[in-house]
C-alpha cells in the first residue's frame, strides 16, 4: 500500500511517500505558496512521484497537515460571520469571563473585544429558551425571529452563521431547527451550531469555538474541496485525510463540517512524529522540538503519551476553545524570525518572521531583514553550496550584509551579532520549554529532546544545553518529521456530553446509557467512512473535579458497564491524579462528573520500523573542513569543523563534535563537547557534556 504525508508550513512544504510493502520511502521538499497551499502541495506531489518513478495512481492514502484553519484566525482573515443567540445575549461573546488572561493589566489585549470573530452588527438575538438540568423548553423558539435574522445577515453579505443558543448542550432542538430555516434562507453560506461542534457547558467558550467554527468554516471548506478535486484531476484516486488536533485523522466532509478540528492540524503531526522517532530509539520520555521558518512548537511525551489541553488552556490567537487537542505550546521562533533593536533599544529576535516570500536575505528573493538563517550562515552552520541537498544556493554576502547592519547598530563585531541572534532565540525557546516542564512540576533534565523541522537540528543541541537536557535525537529525516507523523496515525472521532453527576447520587444507568450513545453514533460515522468495526477501538475520559472547584482533570473511564466497583475506580483515580497535579488530595469530599467523553479510533496503515541504514566510516562521510564559530567558555572561537554528509556515516560509531552534518531536509550542528552517534534506527543521538 502507498501512502504520501504532505505537511505544509510557512516556508516549506513537506512530503514524505512509503510503499507500506516494500519499505521504500522517500522525500521532497517545496517552497510554500501561500496565496494557494494547494498549488505547493500539487507541485510536491508532482515532482516526488516523478524523480521516484512513481505512479500517482497506486497511491492509496493523501496524509495532509493544514495550516489553512490556524493561519486564517492568527492573520484575522476569516470569514464575514454572523452569530444568533437568545434575546439578551448579543454580547456574551464581547464581554467574555471575568477571569483574564493578565489578571492585573488593565491594557492587556483582549482578542474576542480588540478583533472579535463576529462584528456586533451581524450578531443577532431571537426569542425561545431552554433550562437545565433537562434541557426542557420555557419559551418556544421564534422561528418567524430567525427567518428575519437570516435575511438580515443575507442582506449584509454575510458568509457563515453560527448559531449558538444557552443549555443546547442538554437538547439541541431550537438549534437544529434555527440551523434550517438559516439553510432554507441562505442556502449558500456555512451554518454551524455550538451544540454540533462542541456540546459541553460554559457558553462563552462554546459560543466562541461555534464563532471560530464559522470564521474559519467557509475558507477550509474551500481549500479542503479545492484540493480534494485537484488530486484527483492530478490521477491520485486515494483517499484524502486530514490531519486533526486531537492527534489523529479525520475525511474531508467531517473537516468541512468541522473546521475547528485542523487548528493544530500540522502541529500535531509534529509531535506524533517526534514521538515514533523516539519509540525507534527506545526514549518514551520525549520533549517535541519542532522548529521550522517561522514558529517553534513544543510537545510533551511522558511514557508513550501524548499530553493534553485541558478547558483552562486551551486557545488558539488567544480565543478559548473547547476541542480536544495535544498540548502544544507555539512561539514566534524560527529559521526566518528576524532580528532587530525595539524603540527601547533592546536586542530582540522574533516573532515577526520573512516567511516564505521574500524570505531571509540568503534566499536571494529580496529579503533584506536580519534573521536566524542569515546568522547561521554568517557562522558557517550553513553551508551556501549545499541547501537542500543542493537545489537551492544561499547568498552569503547578503547574510553578512544584513547581519552587519544590525551589528553596527548594536556596536558590535560581525560573528558577535550573528551568536547574539541565536543565543536569542535559544533562550526564548528554552523558555518556553520550562514553561511546560519546570512551570509544571516536570523536570526536563529526565526528558530527551527530539529537534526536527527545518531548524531545530541547527538548535537542538544548544537549547538542550541550557535546559540540561542529556540527550538529543535528529530523526532520520528531520526536516520532515512533521510530514511522517501523518504516517504514523489513526482516524479519531471525539464526542462529548455534560453529565453533572455527584459522587453520592450517581445515575448509573444514565452514565451507561450516555456512553453507549455517545459509542452508537461514533459508529455511525466510522461506518460512513467505511471502516469495519473490528478496525475501531474505543476510549473514554471524565472530566471530573470536587464540587465546588471551577476546572476539571481528565480520568480515563472503564469500558463495558461501569458498577459499583467501577464507580470506586474511578473516584480513587480522580484523588490520585488530583494529588499528583496539585500536591493534596480530599479523599472524603465528593466529585462531580462534569462531562463524560468517548473517542473511537480507527486503524490505518502505518510505517513501520525503517531498515537499518547501510551506513560507511567518518572518511567516507567528510567532505570537508569548514571555519565555524561557537561560543565556549563565554568566548566566541572559530573552529575547523568537519562537515559529514550524513547518508554516509558510520552506524554505532561516536564522534566528536563541532561537526556540521548535511543531508536535503535539514542540517545538525553539534556543538563542541558534544558526542554524536547514527543510531540502528537511522537518527542521530547527540549526547551533552560539560559545555560550561
Amino acid at each position: 500500500m502507498q501512502t504520501i504525508g504532505v505537511d505544509v508550513g510557512g516556508t516549506f512544504t513537506d512530503l514524505v511517500f512509503c510503499d507500506l510493502k516494500t519499505g521504500q520511502l522517500a522525500i521532497h521538499k517545496v517552497s510554500t505558496t501561500p496565496h494557494d497551499p494547494s498549488e505547493g502541495v500539487l507541485a510536491g506531489i508532482r515532482e516526488l512521484c516523478q524523480q521516484n518513478r512513481i505512479d500517482p495512481g497506486g497511491i492509496r492514502y493523501v496524509f495532509h497537515g493544514t495550516t489553512t484553519a490556524t493561519n486564517s484566525v492568527l492573520e484575522n482573515k476569516g470569514a464575514k460571520a454572523g452569530l444568533i443567540t437568545n434575546q439578551g445575549f448579543r454580547d456574551i461573546v464581547h464581554i467574555g469571563r471575568h477571569q483574564r488572561v493578565e489578571h492585573y493589566s488593565i491594557m492587556q489585549e483582549l482578542p474576542w473585544q480588540s478583533r472579535p470573530l463576529v462584528q456586533r452588527r451581524y450578531r443577532k438575538t431571537v426569542g425561545g429558551r431552554l433550562a437545565p438540568p433537562t434541557g426542557q423548553e420555557l419559551e418556544p423558539l421564534d422561528e418567524a425571529g430567525v427567518r428575519r435574522a437570516a435575511q438580515e445577515l443575507k442582506a449584509e453579505g454575510v458568509e457563515s452563521v453560527a448559531i449558538c443558543f444557552l443549555f443546547s448542550y442538554l437538547n439541541p432542538a431550537h438549534e437544529l431547527r434555527a440551523k434550517a430555516i438559516v439553510q432554507a434562507e441562505m442556502p449558500d453560506a456555512f451554518v454551524t451550531t455550538s451544540s454540533f461542534v462542541s456540546p459541553q457547558f460554559r457558553e462563552f467558550e462554546r459560543f466562541t469555538t461555534a464563532s471560530l467554527a464559522a470564521f474559519i468554516g467557509p475558507k477550509v471548506e474551500r481549500y479542503i474541496d479545492h484540493l480534494d478535486k485537484a488530486l484527483s484531476d492530478s490521477g491520485i484516486s486515494g483517499d484524502l485525510r486530514i490531519m486533526a488536533s486531537n492527534g489523529g485523522v479525520a475525511t474531508p466532509a467531517m473537516v468541512s463540517e468541522k473546521p475547528t478540528l485542523t487548528l493544530l492540524s500540522g502541529l500535531a503531526a509534529g509531535v506524533l512524529g517526534g514521538a515514533w522517532v523516539g519509540e525507534l530509539v527506545g526514549r518514551r520520555r520525549l520533549i517535541t522540538f519542532d522548529i521550522g521558518g517561522t514558529s517553534a512548537d513544543i510537545g510533551i511525551i511522558v511514557d508513550g503519551k501524548f499530553a493534553e489541553t485541558d478547558a483552562r488552556s486551551t486557545s488558539i490567537a488567544g480565543f478559548p476553545l473547547l476541542m480536544p487537542m495535544l498540548d502544544i505550546h507555539t512561539i514566534g521562533a524560527g529559521g526566518g524570525s528576524i532580528a532587530y533593536v525595539d524603540r527601547g533599544g533592546a536586542f530582540r529576535v522574533g516573532p515577526q518572521s520573512a516567511g516564505a516570500v521574500p524570505g531571509p536575505a540568503a534566499y536571494g528573493r529580496g529579503g533584506d531583514q536580519p534573521t536566524v538563517t542569515d546568522a547561521n550562515l554568517v557562522l558557517g552552520r550553513l553551508d551556501a553550496n549545499d541547501f537542500l541537498g543542493g537545489s537551492m544556493a544561499l547568498d552569503a554576502e547578503a547574510s553578512r550584509r544584513v547581519i552587519g547592519g544590525l551589528a553596527a547598530q548594536l556596536g558590535l563585531p560581525l560573528n558577535d551579532a550573528a551568536e547574539g541572534v541565536l543565543t536569542i532565540l535559544n533562550a526564548n525557546m528554552a523558555n518556553a520549554i520550562r514553561s511546560r516542564t519546570v512551570q509544571k512540576g516536570i523536570d526536563p533534565r529526565g526528558f530527551a529532546l527530539v529537534a526536527f523541522g527545518g531548524a531545530g537540528p541547527l538548535h537542538g543541541a544548544e537549547v538542550a544545553a541550557m535546559l540540561g537536557i542529556p540527550e538529543v535525537i535528529v530523526p532520520p529525516h528531520p526536516g520532515i518529521t512533521s510530514a511522517v507523523g501523518l504516517l504514523t496515525t489513526d482516524l479519531k472521532y471525539d464526542t462529548i456530553r455534560t453529565q453533572f453527576q455527584v459522587s453520592d447520587a450517581v445515575d448509573v444507568d444514565r452514565l451507561n446509557r450516555d456512553c453507549l450513545d455517545m459509542q452508537a453514533e461514533l459508529a455511525r460515522q466510522f461506518e460512513a467512512d467505511k471502516i469495519p468495526a473490528a478496525d475501531v477501538t474505543w476510549q473514554r475520559v471524565g472530566d471530573l473535579r470536587y464540587v465546588g472547584q471551577g476546572y476539571e482533570l481528565k480520568i480515563p473511564l472503564p469500558g463495558g458497564t461501569i458498577d459499583a466497583a467501577g464507580l470506586a475506580g474511578i473516584w480513587d483515580a480522580f484523588h490520585k491524579a488530583h494529588a499528583a497535579e496539585y500536591g493534596h488530595a480530599f479523599e472524603a469530599s465528593p466529585i462531580e462528573i462534569v462531562n463524560v467523553r468517548v473517542s473511537g479510533i480507527g486503524a490505518m496503515p502505518k510505517l513501520t520500523r525503517p531498515p537499518a541504514p547501510a551506513g560507511g566510516s567518518l572518511d567516507a562521510a567528510r567532505l570537508r573542513t569548514s571555519a565555524c564559530v561557537f561560543r565556549v567558555d563565554g568566548t566566541l572561537k572559530s573552529f575547523e569543523t568537519p562537515v559529514y554528509q550524513r547518508a554516509k556515516l558510520p552506524v554505532e560509531e561516536r564522534f566528536e563534535g563541532p561537526a556540521i552534518i548535511l543531508q536535503k531536509d535539514s542540517t545538525t550542528v553539534v556543538p563542541p563537547r558534544t558526542t554524536a552517534m547514527v543510531d540502528t534506527s537511522g537518527s542521530i543521538i547527540i549526547t551533552l557534556g560539560d559545555r560550561s
